[in-house]
């Protein structure tokens, strides 16, 4: 018998901050601890109007503004990581 797969301990992000102008778009990566864990997660917005976010991590600036993207694990919605996303006029 197989062992099931543990519970996600945490969201880690490739960064807590980033910046992107209006218009363009910035990634986020992130990965569910520990690696063995499901590793489905999803991405909302605080504030779609400075900032909308894929399902993919896909980030783009909508106006200039902060907004936070949190990302959550799909099997535990209490373990979650925000990245606070600053949106820059466009040059």
């Amino acid at each position: 018998m197989r062992n099931p797969a543990p519970e996600p301990s945490s969201v880690t992000v490739d960064s807590v901050t980033k910046s992107v102008e209006v218009g363009s778009t910035v990634n986020i990566t992130a990965t569910v601890e520990p690696p063995e864990a499901d590793q489905s997660i999803t991405f909302s917005s605080s504030d779609e109007a400075v900032a909308t976010v894929t399902a993919a991590g896909v980030v783009t600036g909508v106006a200039a503004g902060t907004a936070t993207i949190t990302v959550t694990s799909k099997e535990k919605s209490t373990v979650k990581a925000d990245v606070t996303i600053t949106v820059t006029g466009s040059k």
